[in-house]
């Protein structure tokens, strides 16, 4: 069971359309972006619901998985790292208002908050997932990932800006240099290094265990990088300046990515030449998320960087403002979206039948496809509302939290 959405904190104003004066600044960008993503994030977690018979492992297989189902999950892998970059960048914009003290405060509560939600109100939520609880299995997710990242970034913004960096770039480039670490359980440390770099399971007793989906160091170094770009987006910051630096930063991600993986000696397993160039092709863009290498990290968050240098360029675009209701509330659109599929779920699974093994699934993407499509206005129309009430309602403390 994967996830590919993330809360972003939103620290910054959501921006609207009946808002001219916040939606022509620079956070209009960083809201729409996130709004793109939920829709990426929408589509995989569709594909979640009604392809759950066909799965993809991690790295998804080149040779066997149809190219249409490799492509529709290319897409959403955008989803996290973009959110984790996004969640770090809007802790230092939420700092400009803010003491240090109450960013690392809020950082580390919102963290906590996070992990508590993926462990109750989001385990629950999963379309094939009963309504039991404690279920048999905890699936530490985005969230949990995401949670854990703000818990560690509360007490790494205390670091000089330098360090940030350093400390940053260490963990996203050279964590894979930790691949070869495997433990097995028993081993000392074992529960600890299966939070931090390896996918596995944890007994918790009485019958409970917790698959570790997102470890987490990678996540950290990525939500520290966001967070050290900060200054970048400074109020009065010239956007010139600033564009120039984010489409420098995402041509050389995406160009370090490319040699790094046509050279094929680091950074994830090694592609290889298949009897098609498009099972080539799908080879070389098959990368490892779980926990994200640094040749899935690159391409991905290369490629959000350069989004939100074309959102701000072209921040009178008529789409943004819809894009940032979504990205304003990215949490409840999360929430929201994972019952309705459960919902809907389980009404075909009652009318009939698990079509598929024990599950119920549909024959075709192209209706994966369809549902995405029509969800998107029912899912949009209560993300706007609610991203509204949190733009109006800055006395009701708690609404930041959501």
């Amino acid at each position: 069971m994967t996830t590919l959405a993330a809360e972003a904190p939103p620290f910054a104003p959501a921006a609207t359309p009946a808002n001219p004066a916040v939606a022509r600044t620079r956070l209009l960008a960083i809201d729409a972006l996130r709004g793109l993503v939920m829709l990426f994030m929408l589509v995989d977690h569709v594909r979640e619901t009604f392809f759950l018979h066909l799965q993809v492992t991690d790295p998804v297989d080149a040779n066997t998985t149809d190219p249409g189902l490799f492509f529709t999950r290319l897409l959403s892998t955008f989803c996290a790292p973009t959110f984790v970059a996004l969640t770090g960048l809007s802790a230092w914009l939420y700092g400009q208002s803010h003491t240090k003290k109450e960013v690392s405060e809020f950082l580390l509560k919102r963290g906590l908050f996070l992990i508590f939600l993926e462990l109750t109100v989001i385990c629950l939520a999963w379309p094939t997932q009963s309504f039991e609880f404690p279920p048999e299995r905890f699936w530490l997710q985005v969230i949990w990932a995401i949670g854990i990242s703000m818990v560690a970034l509360s007490g790494l913004i205390y670091l000089p800006r330098p360090a940030q960096f350093a400390v940053g770039l260490a963990i996203v480039c050279l964590h894979n240099l930790l691949d070869g670490i495997v433990l097995a359980p028993g081993d000392s440390g074992y529960a600890l290094w299966a939070v931090l770099h390896q996918r596995s399971v944890i007994d918790l007793g009485m019958g409970l265990t917790a698959k570790t989906t997102y470890p987490v160091l990678p996540w950290i170094g990525v939500i520290l990088l966001g967070y050290a770009c900060g200054p970048w987006f400074r109020k009065g910051s010239d956007p010139a300046v600033r564009l120039r630096r984010l489409v420098t930063l995402g041509v050389a991600m995406i160009v370090g990515f490319l040699v790094i993986r046509y050279l094929n000696f680091y950074g994830d397993k090694p592609w290889f030449v298949a009897e098609t160039q498009l099972r080539t092709v799908m080879s070389f863009l098959s990368l490892t998320k779980y926990p994200p290498s640094l040749l899935f990290l690159l391409p991905t968050v290369g490629t959000g960087v350069l989004l939100l240098a074309l959102f701000e360029k072209f921040q009178d675009s008529p789409a943004l403002p819809h894009l940032a209701y979504l990205g304003g509330a990215p949490m409840f659109f999360y929430i929201l979206h994972l019952y309705v599929l459960k919902g809907i779920y389980h009404v075909a699974l009652a009318m009939y039948g698990p079509v598929k093994g024990t599950v119920f699934g549909v024959d075709n993407l192209s209706t994966v496809w369809i549902w995405v499509f029509l969800l998107i206005v029912p899912l949009y129309l209560p993300t706007r509302w609610f991203a509204g009430v949190k733009q109006r309602r800055k006395d009701i403390w708690w609404l930041k939290y959501l």
